[in-house]
């Protein structure tokens, strides 16, 4: 909060005196420096607050920090992102014209990026950067083959979750390894390489998938065979050839007998009638590998009595449900069977007992060269043939390799992206990383996973290093498949998809809303965002962009007429609708409310925050929130009024007066995204005025408000998808990065790929710093560590 001044009049007379001054100094500012322009405008507008004795917010621009401004990058990087946010000096203080913000920006800028270019600071990382559970789970899917494990071997079951910083989960000084945590891997290896080698004498496992309460069973599955409805589709992964069975439990007690049929691959397997005698069991052969399993009712026509026709949203719908699907085995194995696993692993057969060492050392030379993302060394071969060697005696070839491969992925080189210090470094110098290391950084930024075969091979030749071959394996990296990580990891934590699930709007209230939606309202956002990705579209669309994905579902919901089923299409929006790009998402809307309301406070800090980088400050801690508010007060005000009521609090009002301003906007959709005109009766104003005087009018008007500033929003993409691509916090020095990178892609339209070729040759991606001895120290213990947890 900006300090209280005394003797206004007198206060306000100089600052109109300096504002005079620094109009004339302006108009010559061809033949001034600039630090002359900048110290005009610091004495016309900053230093009453900022200044050694006041040090309002721990900040004080003296002559010192005026004189160099590139070598006190750390301050003046902060007054640039906050005049560019427009939110200094405070609002009710004199402020500059938008043509000096402009100049001072633009001057300060220019001695951060000369100073940025002449002394690069690619930020500290670990040495040691633990994979995250997904990635650990896309690299064991691309390593073996092995995906959609068994339920019982989810990997949110095998390992835990990851700490989660600014919204992302990857980064590197998070990720740190306990004992028990080790103990977790130690286990995850040993069921993984059970699985993968199809380790006959594995005991039978049981997998338990429940149908949510609040899915409704009336309509067909997407994916499952025409003719049925309801029921569960699952992908899942059978370890060997023989027979399971499988359980399915209805819901509640039917008065009728229904058909229900179990597929695989979409070919009935088995089909049985269910009734008031219960549940169903039956007991099939499957191969082993990966296949998609069915559990459905074979659909017919129902005449149902009004009372049942009557839809109960927060129920499994109006005809008998499936509660549970329950698969268990294998029993009676003949085998580990044909699989890409086994293909994939096993690149050799040994012929005679003779050949079974050197088709190991061939297998595990291969394994590890993809595992540990560089080519193995006889160290680490040797390393693997022991434990080989261990399991031979017990029991089979296959047996041996089986606790080899136990022994490999729960290896440091495996379970660390580690990046060495070259020769001839000194202790905080900044280097260029290797190829292999830029690999690797590469493929885990692209794909969440490890390098594939033609990236490691273009990084061990050197190739990579190229800019024409490294631009050239951006592009197919992100028109492969595996780019969908973009998706569903980075865009699902930036903008806060994954906390959808665990939204629950009110049951009386809301009673349309079910499982079904929720669903809906996540993959519609995941859709669109995969659009704009592949079809090389601004990243400017997710906020502008005419069109979305909906299904029959969603479409009720957004009361669009004439969608029918569960298949998702795209639709575009009338040219008047407020529902074009992410702010009229179902998902975005649910995220940002209370279980019960609105919440312009969520909202306005959700657009504030991820889109524009600008998050607010903490609420202070003796301010109490809107709903502690005297209940009397609030019963005959609306939202708004509340809400003014609440910034009457001058600790409140600083941040509020934005925040509230945009929230605001959005008050036509309500708690779980539905349009609206009127809010218990009372006509909605959804216009409200900004700080500076810009009128914002509905989710147009926000919208507006971020295309008017394209570049701030730009950046603030750009600054998330560099935090998620280094795996560390955003800090000053990275800011010149990240102008270079916006500056760089404004001649592609901001297209996303613009963005990730610029950070995947901007300094923080390229290069690191030479650690301290005290951090290289505490590097050779976690590793010391964690090879003596791995080989006991």
């Amino acid at each position: 909060m900006p300090r209280q001044k005394k003797f206004v009049p007198v206060v306000a007379l100089v600052a109109i005196a300096a504002v005079a001054a620094l109009v004339a100094l302006l108009g010559q500012r061809a033949r001034q420096p600039s630090e002359a322009v900048v110290t005009a405008t610091v004495d016309a507008f900053c230093i009453d607050c900022h200044n050694g004795v006041d040090l309002t917010a721990n900040l004080a621009l003296d002559r010192d920090e005026l004189a160099e401004i590139g070598a006190h990058a750390e301050i003046w990087e902060k007054v640039v992102h906050r005049l560019r946010a427009g939110t200094m000096p405070p609002y009710g203080e004199p402020r500059p014209d938008a043509g000096t913000y402009t100049e001072i920006v633009a001057l300060l800028e220019s001695e951060l990026d000369a100073a940025a270019a002449a002394n690069p600071n690619p930020g500290r990382l670990p040495q040691l950067h633990r994979l995250t559970r997904t990635e650990y789970k896309n690299a064991i899917r691309d390593l073996l083959g092995l995906e959609n494990l068994p339920a019982e071997m989810d990997y949110e079951l095998l390992l835990p979750a990851d700490n989660a910083s600014s919204g992302f989960d990857n980064i590197a000084d998070l990720l740190f390894v306990s004992p028990v945590i080790m103990e977790r891997y130690l286990g995850a290896a040993q069921k993984i390489a059970r699985l993968s080698v199809g380790d006959v004498e594995m005991q039978p496992m049981v997998n338990i998938h429940r149908m949510p309460l609040e899915l409704p069973q009336d309509e067909p599955v997407q994916g499952l065979p025409f003719g049925t409805r309801g029921g569960l589709m699952t992908e899942s992964y059978f370890p060997l050839d023989a027979e399971y069975v499988f359980t399915i439990e209805p819901a509640g007690f039917a008065r009728e007998v229904h058909d229900i049929e179990i597929t695989i691959d979409g070919e009935r397997v088995a089909l049985g009638q269910t009734g008031r005698r219960g549940g169903l069991e039956f007991r099939v052969p499957v191969s082993a590998g990966p296949h998609v399993v069915g559990a459905t009712f074979v659909h017919r026509t129902h005449a149902l009595d009004e009372s049942t026709v009557r839809v109960q949203r927060r129920s499994r719908g109006t005809l008998p449900a499936i509660e549970l699907v329950t698969i268990s085995g294998p029993y009676d194995a003949t085998g580990p069977g044909t699989t890409p696993t086994r293909e994939r692993t096993f690149v050799c057969t040994p012929a005679t007992v003779a050949d079974e060492t050197p088709c190991a050392r061939e297998i595990l030379t291969s394994l590890a060269r993809r595992a540990y993302r560089r080519p193995a060394t006889e160290a680490d071969v040797e390393t693997l043939l022991g434990f080989y060697a261990d399991g031979r005696a017990e029991g089979s070839f296959d047996a041996g390799i089986q606790r080899a491969l136990e022994r490999l992925l729960v290896s440091p080189q495996f379970l660390y992206r580690i990046e060495r210090v070259p020769a001839g470094v000194a202790p905080g110098e900044a280097f260029e990383i290797s190829p292999l290391e830029l690999a690797s950084r590469l493929s885990f930024f692209l794909w969440s996973s490890i390098p594939d075969e033609r990236l490691l091979e273009l990084a061990i030749s050197g190739e990579l290093a190229d800019a024409a071959v490294l631009d050239a394996e951006v592009e197919r990296m992100l028109a492969d498949p595996k780019s969908a990580a973009l998706v569903d990891n980075f865009a699902a934590q930036w903008l806060f998809l994954r906390d959808v699930e665990g939204k629950d709007p009110d049951l009386f209230i809301f009673r349309d809303y079910d499982e079904s939606l929720r669903e809906a309202f996540i993959k519609e956002t995941e859709l669109f965002v995969d659009s704009i990705l592949r079809e090389e579209r601004s990243v400017l669309d997710l906020i502008r962009a005419d069109y979305t994905f909906v299904n029959e579902r969603l479409a009720e919901h957004y009361g669009i007429p004439y969608i029918e089923g569960s298949q998702f299409r795209r639709i575009e929006w009338p040219v008047d609708s407020s529902r074009g790009g992410l702010l009229g998402h179902g998902s975005i809307l649910t995220l940002t409310s209370y279980p019960t309301r609105t919440s312009p406070v969520l909202r306005g800090k959700y657009v504030l925050d991820n889109l524009l980088a600008s998050p607010p400050p903490p609420p202070p801690p003796d301010v109490p929130a809107l709903d502690a508010e005297p209940p009397g007060e609030r019963s005959t005000m609306t939202l708004r009024e509340a809400m003014a009521v609440h910034r009457e609090n001058p600790s409140c009002a600083s941040c509020h007066v934005q925040m509230d301003a945009i929230g605001f906007a959005f008050e036509h959709f309500d708690a779980v995204g539905r349009f609206r005109e009127t809010d218990g009766g009372l006509e909605i104003e959804s216009v409200s005025t900004l700080p500076d005087g810009t009128v914002v009018d509905g989710v147009a008007g926000v919208k507006a408000m971020l295309l008017d500033d394209p570049e701030r929003f730009v950046s603030a993409v750009t600054e998330k998808l560099l935090m998620y691509a280094t795996g560390r916090n955003v800090q000053y020095y990275d800011r010149p990065a990240i102008r270079a990178i916006v500056r760089e892609a404004v001649a592609d339209d901001y297209t996303f790929s613009a963005l990730i070729r610029g950070i995947v040759t901007s300094v923080p991606f390229t290069m690191r710093l030479a650690p301290m001895p005290e951090e290289a120290d505490a590097a050779a213990i976690a590793a010391a560590g964690g090879r003596a947890n791995s080989e006991g």
